[in-house]
């Protein structure tokens, strides 16, 4: 079994280090071949100057790609299209896979009829979480919290993530890359390629699973641990879901083209707020409160307003 794994990386050449170094140490079970995929996405830094002193010692396969269209998804596209393992894993240039990473991927694909599986992100914090991270917004900061073993479906609540993802490449022959329209660029914080990608595989009825032992460790900077960064993200968080809502309308009550649940939430933590403040010590529940907000506003911008090509380019 030949196992190919992307790492897309952009101006983040020291912790590129840690990631390369951890998928180079962990252990690899007898029949299964592994090779590295470095996609710089077009770094200012010394990315490919770290690569290539790392690749001229390293004792397994280690690649070096360059892609100069900005976005994770073109990056991922491109590790895809260079390599020729019947399987793909996907983790990003800030993560350290978990010693038994590899033997998990080997025991899970050891079955046929399993088509991608993806897992737990731990944190690594760089200081310590401040007591006011609001419940509900792991994803903000890549931390998801730990679930039992479950096929992925429409009752189960999460996505397979790219960020800790194994997939077979004959899935990509049959519903296509990732979306290049969507995910982060140096202009903007659109995202939700991840929950385009993963409405196909279920609409293919792909099975996939999600597995808690295929771990990674996601460094948490100090710099994400402030307010006015989930600020920043639940908006453009919205701005995602509006802009995916555009082309696949959520299968949810809409009032005025917005989901109605997006309007209750925000009311409700508006009508929270004050409570919060005079009355209680709930800081994170409180900033949970605001944010619903932010993504309602979000929204309707993602919706109605935003113009893709400003971030993106014209699409084909």
């Amino acid at each position: 079994m030949k196992l190919d794994v992307v790492v897309p990386t952009y101006n983040r050449s020291q912790l590129l280090r840690r990631t390369i170094s951890s998928l180079l140490l962990a252990p690899i079970p007898a029949g299964l071949d592994v090779t590295i995929f470095i996609v710089d996405n077009d770094s200012k830094d010394d990315t490919e100057k770290v690569v290539r002193e790392i690749q001229s010692q390293a004792v397994r396969p280690l690649a070096y790609i360059k892609e100069t269209n900005q976005g994770a998804s073109h990056a991922r596209n491109a590790g895809i299209s260079n390599g020729h393992g019947d399987i793909i894993g996907f983790i990003d240039d800030d993560e350290e896979i978990d010693q038994n990473w590899y033997n998990v991927v080997a025991r899970e694909f050891a079955d046929q009829a399993t088509q991608f599986i993806g897992g737990v992100y731990l944190p690594n914090w760089a200081v310590p979480a401040p007591p006011w991270l609001p419940p509900g917004y792991h994803g903000v900061i890549g931390v998801t919290p730990a679930r039992v073993r479950s096929p992925y479906g429409e009752t189960f609540p999460g996505i397979v993530v790219s960020g800790n993802a194994v997939i077979r490449r004959s899935v990509f022959d049959l519903i296509g890359p990732y979306a290049t329209k969507l995910g982060r660029t140096g202009k903007g914080l659109l995202a939700n390629e991840d929950l385009e990608f993963h409405r196909r595989l279920l609409n293919a009825c792909l099975h996939g699973m999600y597995v808690p032992d295929l771990i990674i460790y996601h460094h948490i900077p100090a710099d994400r641990l402030t307010r006015k960064y989930y600020r920043r993200h639940a908006l453009w968080g919205g701005i995602s879901d509006g802009v995916s809502d555009r082309e696949v309308k959520a299968a949810v009550r809409h009032i005025l083209g917005i989901p109605r649940y997006k309007i209750g939430r925000a009311l409700r933590g508006m009508a929270s707020l004050p409570r919060h403040r005079f009355f209680t010590r709930e800081a994170g529940q409180a900033f949970a409160d605001e944010l619903a907000s932010w993504e309602l506003l979000g929204f309707i911008y993602g919706k109605y307003f935003i113009r893709i090509e400003r971030y993106y380019g014209k699409q084909s």
